[in-house]
């Protein structure tokens, strides 16, 4: 769980989530433990029952998308960029959410957490510099 302050780790721990996190970047990508953690806050909004635990894209596009559901329903600012980031294991995006819930569900304040336009875990800057012939394609994105 490199990269999360001691604070979030010790906040992690104390929620006594189902499954133990060994690395941020995989274990939050399929939402589970994300949805595991917004259910000790909204346990009427949250059932666990309606998320799978597992690694496939369509496990994840569930999970997260019931969950962008109920950001939307409670009003919560986060930006799909991330949860992009996060779905696909992108570097630093589970520690960066991990980060904007723990300001949301605690009203800590954390200096960290950037702007929205700030966030952006695409590879747009990388495929401009490849030449024409070696880009990624609409296929290969994902």
């Amino acid at each position: 769980m490199s990269g999360l302050q001691r604070d979030i780790l010790k906040w992690i721990q104390s929620l006594d989530l189902s499954h133990p996190v060994r690395n941020s970047k995989r274990d939050f990508s399929n939402g589970y433990l994300i949805a595991e953690i917004f259910s000790w806050y909204y346990p009427q909004e949250i059932t666990m029952h309606s998320y799978v635990n597992g690694t496939s894209l369509e496990a994840k596009l569930g999970n997260w998308s019931q969950l962008t559901r109920f950001f939307q329903k409670e009003s919560f600012d986060i930006p799909k960029e991330l949860v992009d980031g996060v779905i696909h294991c992108k570097p630093g995006a589970a520690q960066l959410f991990i980060q904007v819930i723990y300001t949301l569900l605690t009203n800590r304040s954390f200096k960290c957490v950037p702007a929205n336009e700030e966030v952006d875990f695409t590879d747009f800057g990388y495929q401009n510099s490849l030449p024409l012939h070696a880009r990624s394609t609409a296929s290969q994105v994902l």
